[in-house]
């Protein structure tokens, strides 16, 4: 890239992910070059501000907006605002993609015990989880990142005091489909005894096309799922390829129709642009293939090389190109383009719902993340956010399995957020959104850059609301990036 990316912090939730293998939450970001930009792939179950497809600072490395150190020792306030999610982070896949950088782990590779193991760990995260929610505005004491936690007794198998019913569940990995759908409904089941679900509640698993069929899509239903988001990220049989994806260019399609058929009616596809060798009318024919399946989302993110993939070593070693970021924006225009006509609404730079039956179709979940409401993450790797406290979950499932056996949160690390933190990522995550960034979250010098942003045709004014043209989602990282610095 001709300059740094902003990004936000790895771990961050939100998404409709660009990987089948889903591995946390999602969000994605956009890089400035050459006056373009690009969207760059991250995930959804972890910290939205921590990545971009993934984030903006790395909660990992306990440091978020320049700051370091995390909240151990301190006292903290576990009170959960409505509407807040639950994202359950599934850590296993049938193998890993080339690209993929995602806290995952090839089930045949991890034991017999794996899966129950895993569901084991996962469902007693959810009783501690309770029994630190039940507090309500109580002030307790973490004592992360392993600290001994409050009796399951309290908060288990019904409300907490003070705690709203769960609005959005997302189960991200990894694969979780490769859990059998009864598994998962378990979950949900249990996320509704500890805490209930809001009459309306978003449930949303992702999902590798070749995990399902009519018996598993039914089993998804029964099991409380209502919300199915795939990977096929594109229709190029030499593109899969490259990518290690090993499913047919139509099984996604295939799979989203059969969907709608046995009563799923919000689907969601993933598409990835940019893959080195990638032609722009094939990128077009995934576009038009993707609108084949009758979809009510879809997410389009540029491939990004993350370091330490195989992608990545084959990168390195001349194999494959670097993708042109000019090819990488005229694919992104092309997107806008195809997705408009076809009744689509650009609603967050990477992401497109169809709005119908009453509904925007959005992903609320993900919504969640980039307008900064709680959620608690359930799983290897996940990432939490609960009243200005962020933390992090240990990566290795069998880690995880051992800390929750001992009855304690299998927590790694966690930060507190700074008054200055928040504000950086309000205006990180909200200036991607369609709906913008409200005026009054500026500072005077920073109001003074948005001024300019709209005199140069990149942002409009409406309604007291800074929102970003086309023009300025292109380079939406340079003006965050900018409009920060001016506040300084």
């Amino acid at each position: 890239m001709s300059e740094e990316p902003f990004q936000v912090p790895e771990g961050h939730p939100g998404h409709d992910k660009a990987c089948a293998c889903p591995d946390e939450p999602c969000v994605p970001g956009v890089s400035a070059t050459r006056g373009r930009a690009t969207t760059s792939v991250r995930t959804a179950g972890e910290d939205p501000v921590a990545g971009t497809r993934r984030d903006s600072a790395d909660p990992r490395s306990g440091s978020v907006g320049g700051s370091s150190g995390t909240a151990r020792g301190e006292d903290t306030e576990f009170a959960v605002s409505e509407p807040w999610g639950v994202y359950l982070h599934v850590p296993f896949c049938s193998s890993r993609c080339g690209y993929c950088d995602f806290n995952t782990y090839v089930l045949s590779s991890m034991g017999s015990s794996a899966v129950d193991d895993y569901l084991a760990a996962a469902h007693r995260e959810l009783d501690l989880a309770a029994a630190h929610l039940s507090h309500g505005t109580q002030r307790r004491r973490p004592n992360v990142p392993r600290g001994e936690m409050p009796s399951e007794e309290t908060g288990k198998h019904g409300h907490g005091a003070g705690v709203p019913p769960v609005s959005t569940v997302f189960f991200g990995g990894g694969t979780p489909t490769m859990l059998r759908p009864s598994q998962l409904g378990e979950l949900v089941g249990h996320v509704r005894d500890l805490w209930g679900l809001s009459p309306d509640a978003e449930v949303t698993t992702e999902a590798n096309p070749e995990t399902l069929d009519a018996q598993v899509l039914n089993g998804l239903l029964e099991g409380g799922v209502n919300r199915l988001s795939m990977g096929m990220q594109s229709a190029d049989e030499r593109v899969l390829a490259l990518l290690d994806r090993h499913h047919t260019p139509q099984r996604a399609v295939h799979m989203a129709r059969l969907a709608r058929e046995v009563g799923f009616d919000d689907i969601s596809l993933d598409l990835i642009f940019g893959t080195p060798g990638e032609s722009v009318e094939s990128w077009r024919a995934s576009l038009e293939s993707a609108l084949e399946a009758d979809l009510d989302h879809l997410s389009a993110y540029s491939l990004i090389v993350e370091e330490g993939t195989r992608f990545a070593a084959r990168v390195r070693r001349g194999e494959l190109p670097m993708t042109d970021e000019d090819d990488l924006a005229d694919k992104y225009l092309i997107t806008e383009q195809v997705l408009t006509e076809a009744g689509f609404v650009n609603y967050e730079i990477s992401n497109w719902a169809r709005p119908r039956d009453g509904r925007d179709h959005r992903s609320r979940h993900n919504m969640g993340y980039w307008l900064g409401h709680d959620w608690w993450g359930v799983g290897p790797g996940a990432h939490s956010h609960v009243n200005g406290v962020r933390w992090w979950n240990v990566k290795h499932p069998r880690r995880y399995h051992e800390e929750l056996m001992a009855g304690r949160l299998p927590i790694e690390g966690s930060e507190r957020l700074t008054d200055e933190q928040r504000h950086e990522e309000t205006v990180l995550l909200q200036l991607r959104l369609a709906d913008g960034l409200e005026l009054s979250r500026l500072t005077p010098a920073e109001r003074r850059f948005a001024g300019q942003v709209v005199e140069r045709g990149q942002g409009e004014i409406i309604g007291e609301r800074l929102q970003l043209t086309l023009d300025g989602r292109l380079v939406a990282d340079r003006i965050i990036t900018d409009l920060l610095l001016a506040g300084d």
